[in-house]
């Protein structure tokens, strides 16, 4: 498996410049602003939610609608730039430079339209997951989000989408019907089955050579729903990770779970009672009426945590049950696609979370797959499904520079831990770096993918995570 361990910094000064002249002429033809270095507003304008990315574009735009997205395009071809279209900034660290690059904040296409009488939403490329989980809630309706509210929805669904309601309705990229783009000669797209299959497929899951400016998304009636954490003491973790484990095993397709080790901080933001604690966590998410949910959980209860969490609330909570942070952060992750969850590979997951080398990190957890993700009941897309059971994901926060070496080699060594279990690829949203193509697809998705791409994009002017190579 090939990987960059590099990080974009403020060494990546080879950027061209836009000339001045052309520059006021792009100013002028916007209807949203274009911030360059020097300016007061630049380094709120390139800051991602990743705080450990420091971004170095030629310029930040921040389109205030298409035709906006159209005319920087249309500027960056002629003057030999690049594009990279960026929400919220969560995957900043999957794209390996902006040099030559206009960095395309997408925060002003904000709109969303909730649809219920197809069941169904118009989201904007500028919109969180959270504001359309809200949003779907009050028809009655859920979207499949991620296990964090701030993260973009648009970016989120198009790189394959993992969360709470994954094994009873699959990936977002399923829930995608079309999409708005806009190509790199600046033409302004519909996307879907029948206008532009092609990119339609490559959109949904891999890479389309379009800058996506908004979704037409599938809802679901989810309206009841179980959900939140039980944890125990660290000392008890293997005992209630295997419990776990037998637990899962034939547990309906409604209910998604995963067993987690916590190492909280002792910092003011953490509640008092986990304040500066290690403990074991089982967090579920239960699609069902309240007793229903309770015998399904009945066999973990019985462990007696000494924290309970769980109790019914709308599908738009869902979103504070991971409790990731609600303010950009400065952390590092690796992941790892398990094969099976078994005896020995939760063995080898308890090992390398309770070795003495996962101190630095924050969260180790192994989420269940399965269900409506596996191979066979996707819709099409260039990833469509998950070729594995479980998934390891290892992450810690790094306040001062000094911290990102050993949060960086503690989440190596956990995936170093796990290799022997591993699946053959990756998932793509949880390759917080750059990695190589060939770790996201298969040879023939692959090999299609960068068809499309020369075909509609041979002089590279989009620029996104993850490139093809």
């Amino acid at each position: 498996m090939t990987t960059s361990d590099t990080t974009p910094d403020a060494s990546d000064t080879s950027a061209a410049i836009l000339p001045g002249e052309h520059l006021h002429a792009l100013r002028s033809a916007l209807h949203g602003p274009v911030i360059l270095p020097g300016d007061p507003e630049w380094d709120d304008a390139r800051r991602a939610w990743q705080l450990l990315v420091d971004q170095y574009p030629v310029a930040v735009v921040v389109p205030a609608d298409v035709d906006d997205v159209v005319a920087t395009v249309l500027a960056a071809r002629k003057h030999g730039l690049r594009v990279a279209p960026q929400s919220t900034g969560h995957a900043a660290g999957t794209i390996d430079s902006l040099a030559d690059t206009i960095l395309l904040r997408t925060s002003a296409l904000d709109s969303v339209e909730i649809r219920p009488a197809t069941a169904s939403a118009r989201v904007g490329a500028g919109v969180s997951l959270g504001t359309v989980a809200d949003a779907a809630a009050q028809h009655g309706l859920a979207v499949v989000a991620g296990m964090a509210p701030s993260v973009g929805a648009v970016g989120f669904a198009l790189g394959g989408g993992l969360g709470w309601l994954a094994r009873s309705h699959g990936l977002a990229a399923n829930s995608i019907l079309a999409l708005e783009a806009v190509d790199a000669h600046g033409r302004v797209l519909r996307i879907d089955e029948t206008h532009h299959a092609d990119l339609f497929w490559a959109a949904r899951g891999g890479v389309a050579p379009v800058i996506v400016t908004a979704i037409e998304i599938r809802l679901f009636p989810v309206t009841e729903v179980s959900a939140g954490a039980l944890m125990w003491p660290l000392e008890r973790a293997a005992d209630v990770a295997h419990a776990w484990r037998e637990w899962i095993d034939g547990i309906p397709e409604s209910v998604t779970s995963l067993a987690r080790v916590l190492r909280y901080p002792a910092i003011p933001e953490i509640p008092e009672f986990l304040r500066g604690r290690s403990v074991v966590a089982v967090e579920a998410a239960v699609q069902a009426d309240a007793a229903t949910a309770d015998a399904l959980l009945a066999p973990l209860r019985a462990l007696a945590p000494e924290i309970d969490t769980i109790h019914p609330m709308s599908p738009a909570e869902l979103g504070a049950v991971h409790g990731d942070p609600p303010q950009p952060a400065p952390a590092r992750g690796e992941a790892i696609l398990l094969s099976e969850i078994s005896a020995a590979s939760v063995d080898a997951f308890m090992d390398a979370a309770l070795a003495p080398s996962s101190a630095p990190l924050l969260s180790i957890e192994l989420r269940h797959l399965g269900g409506a993700l596996r191979a066979g009941s996707g819709t099409g897309g260039a990833v469509s499904t998950i070729d594995g059971e479980g998934l390891v994901f290892a992450v810690g926060i790094v306040p001062v520079p000094e911290a990102h070496e050993p949060v960086r080699a503690a989440a190596l060594e956990v995936v170093h831990r796990l290799r022997p279990h591993a699946a053959p690829r990756l998932v793509r949203n949880f390759a917080e770096r750059p990695v190589a193509a060939s770790d996201l697809y298969d040879e023939p998705t692959l090999a299609r993918l960068r068809d499309i791409a020369a075909a509609w994009d041979p002089d590279r002017v989009i620029h996104v995570g993850h490139p093809l190579g």
